[in-house]
Parts: C-alpha cells; sequence; structure tokens
C-alpha cells in the first residue's frame, strides 16, 4: 500500500503554507486560481473518460446498470450523480451509487467504512451485481479498500470496472478495466481532497452520466426529453422543452403533454409527425427510445 506522505493528494500547497494569515480576498483569488487548474487535468484524461462513457452505453444497451461505489467525499458525489439521473433522464434502476457505511454516511461521515474490502463485496452482493453491469469506483487518493475491494469483486463476476483516482499510478488503476487519473496539485488545505480533488470527480461524473445518457437516446438535440415532470417548474420545463423542439405554442405543447401523461417524446413526435400516441410510441420502439432518428425515419 502507497504511504500517504507519498501522495499527490496529500501534499503541502506552496502558494499557501500561510493560509491562515492571508487576508479573506487573497484566500479566495488563490483558491480560485487552484480551482481552475481541474479543468486542465480533467481535460488531460479525456481519452479514459471516453473509454468509461462507451463501456456504459454499451453496459446500459444491454440490459446492465452503472453502479458507482465510493467513500466519504467521492462516496457522496456518486449518489449525488446517480440520484440526479431520476429526475433528468428517467431513469429507475438503471444508475445506483453504494458508498461505504450506507445511506447514513451520506449525511454523517463514517470514514472508518472505507477500509474493509469485504464491506464492499457484501455491499455488491446485497445489490445483485451480475456481469451485465459496470462498477465505477471513485477515490480521491486511489487507495481506498473499499473500492479497491469493490473493483476486485467485480472483476471476480466479470463486470466491466473503471477507476477514477486524482493521483497518478494509483492503486486502483491497478484493478480496474478503466482507469482515470487527474492530477490537479495540491490542495489549498493540505488534504482536504473535497476541493479541488472533488471538483475533478464531479466534473468526470457529470461527463460520464450525460454523455452515456445522450448515446441511448435520452436527448434530443441539447434538450432532456426523458425527463420526469415531477413539480411544478418540471411541468413547465416539459412545455418549455416542446415548444422549443417543435416550434409549436404553449396551449399546444400543454394540449399534446396532458394527452401522453406528460412524454415528452411523444408530444414531439406527436407534434411534428402528426401521428397519435399508440404510434408515436410505436416510432420510439422501433428506434430505441431516440427521437432524432425516429425524425429521421419519417423524411426518408
Amino acid at each position: 500500500m502507497v504511504k500517504i506522505d507519498q501522495l499527490g493528494t496529500e501534499k503541502r500547497n506552496e502558494r499557501t503554507m500561510h493560509l491562515d494569515e492571508l487576508s479573506i480576498h487573497e484566500l479566495l483569488t488563490i483558491m480560485n486560481e487552484e480551482d481552475l487548474k481541474v479543468v486542465s487535468a480533467v481535460k488531460e484524461a479525456l481519452n479514459d473518460i471516453e473509454k468509461a462513457v462507451n463501456a456504459v452505453i454499451d453496459t446500459l444497451n444491454h440490459g446492465g446498470r452503472l453502479i458507482y461505489v465510493g467513500a466519504g467525499t467521492s462516496g457522496r458525489l456518486g449518489v449525488l450523480d446517480a440520484v440526479e439521473c431520476v429526475p433528468t433522464f428517467s431513469t429507475t434502476d438503471e444508475v445506483i451509487a453504494i458508498m461505504a457505511g450506507g445511506n447514513e454516511a451520506f449525511v454523517k461521515a463514517k470514514e472508518g467504512a472505507e477500509d474493509s474490502k469485504e464491506l464492499a463485496h457484501e455491499d455488491l452482493k446485497v445489490n445483485h451485481l451480475s456481469a451485465k453491469d459496470i462498477v465505477v469506483a471513485i477515490a480521491a487518493s486511489g487507495r481506498t479498500p473499499y473500492c479497491i475491494g469493490a473493483l476486485e469483486y467485480a472483476n471476480d463476476i466479470g463486470a466491466k470496472t473503471v477507476s477514477i483516482s486524482c493521483n497518478k499510478n494509483a492503486l486502483l488503476s491497478k484493478v480496474s478495466d478503466i482507469a482515470i487519473e487527474v492530477d490537479a496539485g495540491a490542495e489549498i488545505l493540505t488534504g482536504s481532497t473535497r476541493l479541488k480533488s472533488g471538483t475533478c470527480q464531479k466534473m468526470i461524473l457529470n461527463m460520464i452520466s450525460t454523455a452515456s445518457m445522450v448515446g441511448i437516446g435520452k436527448v434530443y438535440g441539447n434538450l432532456m426529453v426523458d425527463m420526469k415532470a415531477t413539480n411544478e417548474k418540471l411541468v413547465e420545463r416539459a412545455r418549455q422543452i416542446v415548444m422549443q423542439a417543435t416550434m409549436c405554442d404553449y396551449e399546444k405543447a400543454t394540449e399534446t403533454l396532458n394527452c401522453c401523461d406528460y412524454h415528452i417524446k411523444e408530444a414531439i413526435l406527436m407534434i411534428l409527425l402528426k401521428i397519435d400516441q399508440q404510434e408515436a410510441q410505436k416510432r420510439l420502439n422501433e428506434t430505441k427510445g431516440f427521437v432524432g432518428k425516429a425524425i429521421k425515419e419519417e423524411k426518408k
């Protein structure tokens, strides 16, 4: 096991050796300048992120699940990304997150849970991991036993594996099919990986989930056409999406959405192709949910 003092994420930042003596403005300026390094660090990993996205798309297209695994801040970021896929893309159990220490650890730190490989095995068993799934382990250090145990178990099962680490040559990379490693440099507060490392991880998870959902037909143009209209704001957004996609007026969008129980994809096809809901459903089934493909097929 790599010693903690040898990790890049644990190094002291030369710019903030006197952090406690800086004015608030000076502190925030340095913090902002350090955060700018995150974008460049993630850019360097785009090829590996692309490999991960393609693997996720293949998994979802074959009935598997995207399963995030992590501990502490990394685990919470995985939970956040998985939970947001539900309203944004109408996922059910296609995207889930497992956090060391269980659901309680999301709001109250249970950092000791990250030290057990066996706990990861048990958590994946409870969630019925199968060879059809893909496990994405997230760990800033790249050495968290819980995450390593999760990938080892997933490998044994035959599932695809991806690791996201904020250190180069991470131990986690050695047990994953696809290794994503980023290095944004030392944190302004030594070892506080909820900062730049956390931002790196959040950006990468945004890319993986969003690009994967685009890849399986959850998007038309740049509109989230598989969104669930579960509150007043989202009902209004659904109307706006239909209006933007079809250039219809507010009344037409509302009327059509009411006719199809606010299934945005169906409403768009009903208006653009002048068809009923049943035919819209048929066209979507034929194109595996891709609105754009259904429209192009009509024009042939």
